[in-house]
Parts: structure tokens; sequence; C-alpha cells
């Protein structure tokens, strides 16, 4: 009877030391994460079109935008890799999420489009 409770106690504290994969540390809302990851793809957009310039761009400037982009949204790298890993868990929110990060970059392209357009006199910019 001693080694049952003795037992029964060694897997309780074993359990309750566990917190099923669960983190502490809190991950980035879904729609801050949403905006994360827009501002992350321009960021990257920028780089791409620097590199084709000058491939030693990413290691030059690359760390310092990123630094930015997470001072912006009052995070760090970590917090951001820790709510990247939790959402790729998720494919399906992950692909709804993706959905809305589309369509803020298409927004983002058309009223960009619409300042070159009236800065150029209705002249239509280069679709290079």
């Amino acid at each position: 009877m001693h080694k049952y409770i003795i037992l029964f106690f060694w897997v309780t504290l074993i359990l309750a030391s566990c917190n099923g994969g669960k983190s502490d540390q809190p991950i980035i809302a879904r729609q801050e994460m949403v905006s994360v990851l827009t501002d992350m793809h321009i960021v990257d957009g920028g780089m791409y079109n620097m590199m084709s310039i000058n491939p030693d761009t990413l290691y030059k400037y690359g760390t310092a935008r990123y630094q930015a982009l997470f001072k912006k949204h009052h995070i760090d790298s970590s917090t951001f890799r820790r709510s990247l890993r939790y959402y790729t868990g998720k494919p399906m929110e992950l692909e709804a999420m993706y959905d809305e990060i589309l369509k803020h970059l298409a927004d983002k392209i058309d009223s960009t489009n619409k300042l070159l357009l009236k800065s150029n006199n209705g002249q239509r910019p280069n679709a290079n």
C-alpha cells in the first residue's frame, strides 16, 4: 500500500509539472500577428529588391530593419518565433491569416499606385 501512495504522489508531481506543451509566455494576438507578418513581407520585398543590386544587403541592413519592425510592434524576435511556431501548428488559421495579409498587401499596392498616378499627373506608372 505504501508503494501505491508514493507512486501516486510521484505521478501527480510529474503531471503537475507538465504544462501539456503550452508555454506560459504569451503569443502575439491574431490581428497583431497579421499586421506583423504584413509588415515583414513588405520588408522582405524591399530587401529582395535591394539584394538584386547588392547581394550583401541582407547582412548589412536586414537585421536593423527586422529589429525596427519588432520595435514598431513592441515585440522581440523570440516572441515572434514562438508566435509563428504556434500559428504554424494551426494551418487552417494560418491560411485565413494569410488571406487577410494578401488583402492588406493588395490594398497597399493599390494605394501606392494611386499616389504614383497622382504624382505623375495622371500618367500610369510603369508596371515592370
